[in-house]
């Protein structure tokens, strides 16, 4: 997969051919078409990736009832506008700590038109935990694989190729600090979020006694909280003792989660950034 790599413009300027793709925009509820999530383990460069495309025009405050910091900017590519989600840093969605509850709340209940799921290319194993978990919640996933200047500086050959045919996702190598993989990154964010790319992401089987309950259980969810965006991740997640899920269904607050998102007026996706959970 090729990569080019993209200048940024840093101020207004219509005649800069970088400034034809990627406008970097300042935050207005009113003023998104779509909303990407960012999320990643520590030290992927998952910061440095926002700042490019969204250089000094964020947001960064704490999610209102949470000491999590969350940071949100904009981005104009392809007269398409997107609003940019910097989830928190973390290993893992299993809602283990406020971070990870965050992200995967965002993730499940959000449902952002696409997640980019930043890993490292110098330790990519390590990443994958996260990236299994993300496609098991949503569809629309873009790994963006950074830190490519590094691994071609210690001869490492990360096949990018290989990678997404392996997962079902699209793969992009990047180097966030200098701009290398940015518009082909972006390019396929429009392509997943428009279904030009169809995504079959790669999830757990299982044994055939795994596969029945989760098909028995995911109903009972679903009559439990209908509405619900993904009955068989959570099914899992009863499954593995997930004590959060399982008192959240018995309490009705997924129910009521669910109901709300629902509303016009309370859509996770274009409000949670500004405003935090309700």
């Amino acid at each position: 997969m090729s990569s080019k790599k993209l200048s940024l413009p840093t101020e207004h300027c219509e005649t800069c051919p970088a400034f034809t793709q990627l406008e970097q925009m300042g935050l207005s509820l009113d003023n998104f078409d779509r909303v990407v999530a960012l999320a990643g383990n520590p030290n992927t460069g998952k910061s440095t990736l926002f700042n490019t495309l969204t250089g000094l025009k964020q947001h960064t405050g704490n999610w209102p009832g949470k000491t999590v910091t969350r940071a949100e900017g904009g981005f104009e590519f392809n007269k398409v506008r997107y609003k940019l989600v910097d989830l928190p840093g973390t290993y893992s969605l299993l809602s283990a700590s406020q971070d990870e509850e965050v992200a995967r709340d965002f993730i499940l209940f959000g449902q952002p038109d696409c997640t980019v799921v930043v890993t490292d290319a110098t330790a990519l194993e390590r990443n994958l935990n996260l990236v299994m978990q993300v496609m098991e919640i949503t569809q629309n996933v873009v790994v963006a694989v950074n830190l490519m200047d590094e691994a071609r500086r210690r001869g490492l050959d990360v096949d990018t190729r290989s990678l997404a045919r392996d997962l079902g996702v699209p793969a992009i190598p990047i180097a966030a600090r200098s701009g290398e993989g940015i518009h082909t990154l972006l390019s396929t964010i429009e392509q997943v979020v428009n279904g030009e790319i169809e995504t079959q992401p790669m999830r757990i089987q299982g044994t055939p006694e795994f596969q029945r309950a989760v098909a028995e259980l995911a109903p009972m969810i679903e009559a439990a909280a209908p509405g619900v965006p993904n009955a068989r991740w959570l099914a899992i997640r009863l499954l593995d003792g997930d004590a959060k899920v399982q008192q959240a269904l018995l309490s009705g607050e997924l129910a009521n989660l669910v109901t709300r998102q629902s509303r016009a007026d309370v859509q996770f996706s274009k409000k949670m950034a500004i405003e935090g959970r309700q």
